[in-house]
């Protein structure tokens, strides 16, 4: 590889290397001359031998939609985490689940992954797989009483994808995102 293209690819490597370099030292649990040294030559290492794909388009950090984003996300943490304990607790119910389809708006694959990931970390609901190309969503949800509740969770998904885009998705994400109507697709299991 020329020196041309390596320092590019090195300054777009810096914080993956920072953050191994960080995780070295606390593994070992201490900070020393020789624990960031060889930190940072196994980083060095890692990251030759297991080169990341560059991430395409240009993601940006809004501070303020950042926030919201991070606060509805542990508010839904929050309360899907007692409606789960609650069903796992409650006698007798009869449960239903369902695996549905979510027509994502986004065509960012970094967007996508942040979506998928969030939706996954909140009790109640799994990533079962994302078609990138199509940008469909399949997701498999716990305790669905009916249609209405199985919309109500779909339309959550599609306020969650706009709530990272809006903190982390390009200028032409979100225009993107305020150009394309919802697509509201009756897809229950």
């Amino acid at each position: 590889m020329s020196p041309g293209r390596l320092a590019p690819r090195l300054r777009h490597q810096l914080p993956l290397l920072a953050w191994l370099v960080l995780v070295w030292i606390l593994l070992w649990g201490t900070w020393s001359w020789a624990n960031l040294l060889s930190g940072l030559a196994v980083a060095l290492v890692a990251t030759a031998l297991l080169p990341l794909p560059p991430v395409v388009g240009g993601a940006r950090l809004r501070p303020l939609p950042l926030v919201r984003f991070v606060g509805h996300f542990l508010v839904d943490l929050v309360i899907s985490s007692a409606e789960v304990a609650w069903e796992t607790v409650r006698p007798g119910r009869d449960r239903r689940a369902a695996i549905v389809a979510v027509q994502l708006r986004t065509d960012s694959d970094l967007l996508l992954t942040v979506v998928a990931e969030a939706v996954s970390l909140v009790p109640g609901s799994l990533v079962i797989d994302l078609d990138r190309d199509a940008r469909v969503m399949a997701l498999h949800l716990l305790s669905v009483r009916d249609l209405a509740d199985v919309d109500r969770r779909k339309a959550a998904v599609l306020a969650m994808e706009d709530r990272v885009v809006r903190a982390f998705g390009s200028t032409d994400d979100v225009a993107a995102l305020d150009r394309e109507p919802d697509q509201p697709e009756r897809t229950a299991s």
